[in-house]
């Protein structure tokens, strides 16, 4: 049985991983912050997807003495320059459990482009994930999503902006990523696609 540690509390995130690399290796088990020993977790304070995963990745690993995957990914909303990129998953503050922030973070980003018309409301989502093995080497893989902001909240699926995000995939149908299940969502993901290129080299390295 082969374990990977994500440097991450976030189930859906936990889950997702879990499904890509098993079609790679079929027995990993991907272990989650929860599943090892605590330790001070780093501060996410680099100005760069790549910056954020690697300092996660490498204190994970420093840590836990497992290979670390970690990933830091985000927004960038064209209207608003890119923004809010690394700071994404706390635009609208930290305060509250990661349901009220996300919420709040979706309410402010309405609010700040509502007078946004529907064909300037392009936007895209980035990842970069990060590979740390206990003998020092390193990887970093990047995936992007394109599609548009909508105007209300949809779908009831996903994490974070998903409610709000359409995909360029399906601009035709207007399903929401919140609306898609799993394996759609997996199949065109920023995070899905990161985490495919990284997969074979995960899959080697535990071999």
């Amino acid at each position: 049985m082969a374990e990977v540690f994500l440097a991450s509390r976030n189930a859906k995130k936990l889950a997702e991983m879990q499904r890509i690399l098993s079609q790679w290796l079929p027995d990993v088990v991907v272990l989650g912050l929860d599943d090892v020993a605590a330790y001070d977790e780093p501060v996410e304070d680099q100005p760069t997807f790549e910056g954020n995963a690697l300092v996660k990745a490498r204190a994970g690993v420093k840590a836990s003495g497992r290979p670390t995957i970690a990933d830091d990914s985000g927004l960038c909303v064209d209207a608003l320059n890119g923004m809010p990129g690394v700071l994404s998953a706390r635009w609208s503050g930290t305060r509250g459990d990661r349901a009220e922030v996300d919420a709040r973070n979706n309410a402010l980003l309405l609010d700040q482009i509502a007078d946004v018309p529907d064909e300037r409301r392009g936007a895209h989502f980035a990842c970069a994930v990060a590979l740390c093995l206990p003998g020092g080497e390193e990887h970093v893989l990047h995936g992007r999503m394109d599609g548009r902001i909508i105007r209300e909240v949809r779908g009831a699926g996903g994490f974070g902006y998903d409610v709000l995000f359409v995909a360029d995939e399906h601009a035709a149908d207007g399903r929401t990523s919140a609306e898609l299940d799993p394996a759609e969502k997996d199949e065109i993901s920023h995070r899905g696609r990161a985490l495919r290129a990284l997969a074979p080299v995960v899959a080697q390295a535990l071999s």
